[in-house]
């Protein structure tokens, strides 16, 4: 057997050297410039040509391959021209709701976005399929290459593959061209706008696994486990074909596990066929919250003995379970869903996130003890999912519309296919809030259609459904697996009560808006205090909804409203606002006051925190509120040493007293389990110097990595000054460069981003953030930060 393992091990070598598909990333050195959706000539002639007269036909358009492009700008993927445009003031609901930024109907010079691509091919790939794939265009994505009409995505949110292989040139440049027409929106919230995820070229045999035809997942018996592969293979060359397909499994490592025998497969021109094999696992490492365990799965295809296609998927073997009167349940722990849901974009750089942005941010979520991301209400980015697989997170994937025509049965299809082998992936949603049709016959049957359809392509998954309906039981609700509720918490025990063994789950939950460091609501600037008391009349403050969902076994646990700010929705505002104030963290992925209440009762760490801050000199001698958020047994409260009074703290909850202003130093000191845990706020002294910090300093110098800076302002005991408003300029020194901008205020007009040398943010109550891009050359840069009668800092990094 050892034998045969090492001949296996090294004949996968063998073919690991020379593989059987190729992956070509075309984010680089693309062409853009605006068109027009109202004025033909501006738009490049689109509208008065008549390009689907005769394929191919393309003259005097941009879509030509003839076409001219070398005064257009030049640009690399991924790309939002949303959040480079200036911020309009509008009383146009869609435009508030969408952040201010002109991109729309009323706004036909900024919506319409044409991209130019060159590309050449080998002539000895002639042999080859070829397929270019978009995993996100916002949106109604028209597409040609080298004049050849391609195809049209309306869906900003789920990517869509073409076969070009018929269209590709051997003896020239290759014209791939895109026009994003962003005129109408999708949803009602910031969305970007341009091609804002990867572009890809793929390369493969005419025998070939397909999109979404590797699907693997494992059941789990004691302990050991039976891993399910299902390969569909499809023959496009042009006449039948025979091959072989068989299926092994390695650990993170690459150490070999198990095999499947080789099956034969006889395939007619144009045939998928699908073939189900089983590989055991003894004693497998399950996937969980706290070790995210990873195992690769193969698929390989051979044709007269020889290595034609291979597939690869990481899988992580769990169970999960809803149970209608105890929870739910990984691998058989009891776990409470802690979750957050969240849009897509970040300060400074819109919706096109670098990948490493991901991560970043399901780290921050992380750390004050979330275990779920909603991704709301759209299909999420690939490598978003990848992170949550990597990190230890839960998600709930989200189908963009409660509807079950053609065009949106398949961005369903599409969705589940691509993302059904990610172990993070607990369960589905068929959409959110339909309010004309939740609660009718529509509803209902347009729901059993997608419910149908989910269980055809991934029968190990549930679904649910994002209802914002109190205990109402007619619609979507009579058929859907897992009832989701948004918000109306005060129902769902009489909805449990009424439907005992239907799982529940909170999809949506509190919403306490709250501006980082304000505490005074000020309707000027648009901002509200940063403490748990401002709600909507539709949702709820935190404490509210999490007392029910921690003391109920039968709630599964919900999503809170949001884990990060976004753009647009400036609930309760409108202008100045330019986003939300519903996020535990801000737009930058600041904490604010809330987010130590849910660190408070979703971790076991030592958590206490004081608010507010203790720069109150216009206040002396008038009454201040000091709340204390802790998982301490009880805490006891110091002014300048001088005892305010010890607290017993109530489970999840937070204490409170009335705090006569006077400069110095407020303590808090918490005992829990016997142990002293303890906090301070002081009072500072003004700005001194500028502090630049950031998580990773080393990166890969391939122009796609990147980095996070954070900047403080302190002062001269290095403690950060909580009112500081300074202007902080940005230098880099070597092969990177800036992308993006941000500090968290809602109000801000500031440009999230600038020509190189001319970066600059103003700090909101003592941050701000820069988002650093990599370069390809090897060796340090480094970031130096500046402002204005301030001490400097400089922070070095790495490119290797």
């Amino acid at each position: 057997m050892i034998k045969y393992i090492s001949i296996f091990l090294i004949l996968l070598g063998a073919f690991d050297t020379f593989p059987a598909q190729k992956r070509t990333n075309l984010d680089e050195d693309w062409r853009f410039h605006f068109g027009h959706s109202e004025d033909a000539k501006a738009d490049f002639n689109y509208s008065l040509v008549n390009i689907f007269s005769k394929s191919g036909a393309a003259e005097n358009t941009a879509i030509d391959p003839k076409f001219v492009d070398k005064d257009w700008r030049k640009l690399n993927l991924p790309h939002d021209w949303a959040v480079e445009l200036p911020f309009v003031k509008s009383e146009h609901p869609d435009l508030i709701s969408h952040g201010f930024k002109p991109v729309g109907g009323m706004f036909p010079e900024t919506s319409i976005g044409w991209y130019r691509k060159h590309f050449t091919v080998s002539k000895d790939d002639k042999k080859d399929r070829f397929e270019i794939q978009f995993d996100g265009i916002f949106r109604n994505a028209s597409i040609w290459l080298n004049g050849f009409y391609v195809g049209t995505n309306q869906s900003g949110y789920i990517g869509k593959s073409y076969d070009v292989t018929d269209y590709i040139d051997f003896e020239k440049e290759n014209i791939l061209v895109v026009r994003v027409d962003a005129t109408q929106y999708e949803g009602w919230f910031y969305e970007g706008a341009g091609i804002y995820r990867h572009v890809w070229l793929n390369q493969y045999n005419n025998i070939h696994i397909p999109f979404g035809g590797l699907f693997v997942h494992a059941d789990v018996n004691g302990k050991n486990a039976t891993v399910n592969v299902e390969t569909s293979v499809e023959n496009k060359n042009l006449n039948p074909s025979n091959c072989t397909i068989y299926a092994y499994i390695t650990d993170r490592n690459g150490k070999f596990i198990g095999k499947t025998a080789e099956q034969k497969l006889t395939l007619k021109v144009n045939e998928k066929l699908t073939t189900k094999q089983k590989i055991s696992v003894s004693n497998p490492r399950l996937w969980s919250l706290e070790d995210p365990y990873l195992y690769k799965v193969y698929a390989v295809v051979k044709e007269n003995g020889k290595e034609i296609h291979r597939e690869q998927a990481r899988l992580g073997i769990r169970t999960v379970k809803f149970d209608a009167k105890k929870g739910f349940f990984l691998n058989g722990k009891h776990i409470k869903i802690k979750g957050t849901n969240n849009h897509q974009d970040h300060a400074g750089i819109g919706s096109a996130l670098p990948d490493y942005l991901q991560y970043y941010r399901i780290k921050k979520l992380k750390e004050f003890g979330s275990n779920a991301y909603r991704a709301s209400h759209n299909a999420p980015t690939p490598e978003l999912l990848k992170a949550c697989d990597s990190l230890g997170m839960l998600v709930l994937n989200e189908h963009r519309l409660l509807n079950s025509s053609p065009e949106y049965v398949d961005q369903l299809e599409r969705l589940i296919l691509r993302d059904r082998n990610h172990p993070s992936i607990f369960l589905w949603s068929i959409g959110n809030e339909e309010g004309w049709i939740q609660k009718n016959d529509f509803g209902k049957r347009i729901a059993q259609s997608l419910i149908a359809k989910q269980k055809e392509l991934d029968p190990t998954r549930t679904s649910t459904y994002a209802a914002d309906m109190a205990n109402e039981f007619n619609g979507v609700n009579e058929v859907i697996p897992v009832r989701g509720f948004n918000y109306r918490q005060y129902a769902v025990a009489d909805y449990h009560k009424d439907h005992p063994n239907q799982p529940l789950i909170g999809t949506e939950m509190g919403s306490t808006v709250t501006t980082r460091g304000i505490y005074e609501k000020d309707e000027i600037r648009g901002y509200v205090p940063d403490q748990d008391i401002t709600a909507p009349w539709w949702a709820s403050k935190a404490e509210d909804w999490w007392i029910l969902a921690a003391e109920n076994d039968f709630w599964q646990g919900g999503f809170v409203w949001t884990g990060f700010d976004y753009r647009g929705e400036p609930t309760p505002y409108k202008w100045p606002n330019v986003n939300s104030h519903f996020g535990i963290m801000d737009v930058c992925g600041f904490p604010k006051n809330i987010y130590y209440y849910y660190k408070s009762w979703w971790t076991d760490e030592d958590v206490i925190h004081i608010s507010p801050h203790w720069n109150w000199n216009e206040k002396i001698g008038q009454p201040i509120e000091v709340w204390v958020n802790s998982n301490a047994d009880d805490v006891e409260l110091f002014l300048n040493g001088k005892s305010l009074g010890k607290k017993t703290m109530p489970r999840n909850s937070h204490l409170k007293w009335e705090v006569t202003y006077e400069p110095g130093t407020l303590e808090a000191i918490g005992y829990k389990k016997g142990k002293k845990i303890s906090t301070k706020v002081e009072t500072t002294s003004t700005p001194y110097k500028v502090i630049a910090t950031t998580e990773k300093n080393i990166l890969t110098a391939d122009g796609k990595d990147a980095t996070v800076v954070n900047i403080s302002i302190v002062d001269e005991k290095g403690r950060e000054v909580p009112v500081a408003d300074n202007m902080v300029k940005f230098f880099l020194k070597g092969d990177a460069k800036i992308i993006g901008v941000g500090n968290g205020d809602p109000s801000s007009h500031e440009p999230d981003q600038f020509l190189d040398g001319a970066w600059q943010r103003s700090a909101f109550n003592g941050k701000c953030q820069v988002i650093i891009l990599s370069g390809k050359t090897k060796g340090e840069f480094q970031l130096e930060v500046k402002s204005n009668g301030l001490a400097s800092d400089v922070i070095s990094f790495t490119q290797k």
